[in-house]
């Protein structure tokens, strides 16, 4: 076989002594890589926009959620050419400088996004704990900083580590893309400092945040039932992405790199080392649920796209084997209106409008418009008219989005 173009000639060093099957490439691989380019993609973009609000209003935590953001879709760029790789039965086609690339991203989004959620969670932890304390710490400067050096630091790693060829070829004389068994010398003192530095340490800072945490919001008075469980949710989240998609990895490659020696053992692990890698990528669809702790309209939007339709289509298909055409829809609209202490209160107004009169678009009952009337005081309208005011849905999560930036 000629080699790949653009791929040097390899000498004897270059060259994987193991036979090993790449099978589970091929099935495993391919369905994960296509199911998190389907649904990460999307759901990081809509993560992305929703991070540029909370940039909007000055919040040093959507500055680490948009470079968590950032990370992914850059590992989601690199997705198509491994999924080509994959489906060629693991020969790599590309030059060498591709391979070297790919492989950056695949490590870059490991590490920057333990990074970053080590971030989020010591921002929760100060903001808790210490809310009086370290503020020049949670501002957006400090924010902007602190994500300059992570990136400065994952990315001199990545040039140190991939220095080394990348492309070797195996007994089917293929061109292997980022794989060497047995595992090579150089690679020992990377892995080490991978697992200390890059997993141990991270890992003692997010427990040690999260028990911290649990323990300033359970003694709290002040705070808000609601708000401790979205704060208890933002950190449990963290670690659990943190705990799911990373400690399986890691705790395979520093077996890999204590006792690989031979082809026999690697044969033994190389299904369990790679599912292991294949839960890091799955990060790329689980941090965009991060954002449905922080942000409101993050979580309403969420459920504007996926609960409400589905519940829709239920609610029909129940309406329709009832046979009962009469009976009136249902809308919600959640509303400002009044004003405790300077701050909007906020009441889910539940509108049974009928369908029916072709005259209107939404017939709203008396007792409904009695109870607005009744509790949106002066900012209410007392003209009569229907109550059914969806425009100022847009105002309700702005100010429901500026209230939990107050609380936070």
């Amino acid at each position: 076989m000629m080699p790949a173009e653009g791929v040097s000639i390899m000498s004897k060093d270059d060259v994987i002594n193991c036979t090993i099957s790449h099978e589970i490439h091929q099935y495993v691989f391919s369905c994960v890589y296509i199911l998190v380019l389907v649904v990460g993609v999307p759901a990081n973009l809509y993560s992305l926009y929703h991070a540029a609000l909370q940039l909007k209003q000055r919040n040093e935590l959507g500055v680490y959620l948009m470079n968590l953001t950032v990370s992914d879709l850059l590992y989601q760029a690199s997705l198509p050419l491994w999924l080509q790789y994959i489906f060629q039965g693991d020969d790599w086609q590309h030059r060498e400088w591709l391979c070297q690339l790919c492989g950056f991203l695949l490590y870059e989004n490991i590490y920057i996004s333990i990074g970053f959620l080590c971030c989020i969670s010591l921002d929760r932890y100060l903001a808790v704990v210490y809310p009086l304390r370290f503020t020049s710490l949670r501002s957006m400067t400090a924010a902007w900083v602190i994500s300059a050096i992570i990136w400065m630091k994952e990315i001199a790693v990545g040039v140190v580590f991939f220095r080394h060829k990348e492309v070797s070829r195996d007994q089917t004389n293929q061109s292997v893309c980022f794989e060497h068994y047995p595992m090579k010398p150089w690679e020992y003192p990377i892995n080490y400092y991978r697992f200390i530095v890059g997993f141990l340490f991270p890992l003692a800072i997010l427990s040690i945040s999260y028990l911290c945490v649990l323990r300033a919001v359970g003694r709290s008075v002040g705070t808000q039932p609601d708000q401790k469980t979205r704060i208890r949710q933002l950190v449990s989240s963290t670690i659990l992405i943190f705990l799911v998609c990373f400690s399986p990895y890691h705790f395979f490659l520093l077996v890999r790199t204590l006792f690989e020696r031979d082809c026999s053992f690697i044969t033994g692990i190389f299904n369990y080392y790679h599912l292991s890698l294949l839960l890091t990528t799955l990060n790329c669809v689980a941090d965009p649920a991060l954002y449905c702790f922080v942000s409101e309209s993050a979580r309403r939007g969420l459920y504007r796209a996926l609960v409400k339709p589905v519940t829709g289509i239920i609610c029909c298909c129940r309406r329709r084997g009832h046979a009962s055409p009469i009976k009136p829809a249902s809308d919600s609209h959640e509303v400002a209106t009044e004003e405790n202490n300077g701050q909007p209160s906020v009441t889910l107004l539940t509108h049974s409008c009928r369908h029916s009169q072709p005259q209107t678009d939404l017939s709203c009952s008396q007792a409904e418009e009695e109870r607005v009337q009744n509790n949106s005081g002066s900012e209410g309208r007392g003209d009569g008219k229907s109550c059914c005011v969806p425009a100022v849905e847009g105002e309700s999560t702005e100010r429901t989005e500026q209230r939990d930036m107050e609380d936070s």
